[in-house]
């Protein structure tokens, strides 16, 4: 499968192009510092903007599936980076398969709460604006997929054990909610390879 990774450089997104490239897909990575990627088999890394439509235009209509691995980068402007780039996905991405890399303010509680509401203050503009992307998305015609992570995601091991879940946080025993980078690039290339929420919003967390 040709795939194209945004944000291939970041935490989560630099797992992502590992468990892809190790699954055998030919990986574009794209990121504003290709010089950053270093050359290997399978991968070819490109500079690009988010919010540049026509480059994601470009890019997109060369592989299978796009995997957008990119969260805001100010506070103070998150909402509208949110969005920005979500539009530019849209606007985009065409008929090309976008599976997203959400945020875990995009759950909600048991009881319905958005996550997005009760996250500490430090992550609360970066919560709202990726659940107002989420929801932009979902109101448009791309063919999507969301995976947020649980409510906290670090790297860690590769352990291929965790479990799947709709738009409620998942909680183990003690109330904790977390995934390893690497367990959720594992989630995330699962769906990749076999879509099963197809327009939908989903969760992994152990």
């Amino acid at each position: 499968m040709k795939l194209l990774v945004i944000g291939a450089t970041g935490m989560i997104g630099s797992r992502i192009v590992k468990e892809a490239l190790a699954r055998g897909h030919e990986v574009t990575a794209a990121t504003r510092n290709p010089d950053n990627i270093t050359p290997q088999k399978g991968l070819t890394a490109i500079s690009l903007d988010v919010r540049d439509e026509a480059g994601l235009a470009e890019a997109a209509a060369k592989v299978d599936t796009v995997i957008a691995a990119v969260s805001p980068r100010s506070t103070a402007n998150a909402m509208d980076e949110a969005q920005s780039y979500a539009d530019a996905l849209i606007a985009g991405l065409g008929d090309t398969r976008l599976v997203l890399v959400g945020g875990a303010g995009s759950l909600n509680l048991p009881d319905g709460t958005p996550v997005a509401a009760v996250v500490p203050e430090a992550y609360s503009a970066e919560a709202k604006g990726m659940r107002a992307a989420y929801e932009k998305i979902a109101a448009s015609n791309l063919n999507y997929t969301v995976l947020a992570p649980a409510g906290q995601i670090a790297p860690g091991e590769r352990t291929e054990v965790f479990r799947l879940g709709g738009r409620t946080l998942l909680t183990d025993s003690e109330g904790n909610s977390r995934i390893s980078a690497e367990d959720f690039a594992v989630a995330l290339l699962n769906e990749t390879e076999i879509p099963a929420h197809q327009r939908q919003i989903f969760t992994a967390a152990y």
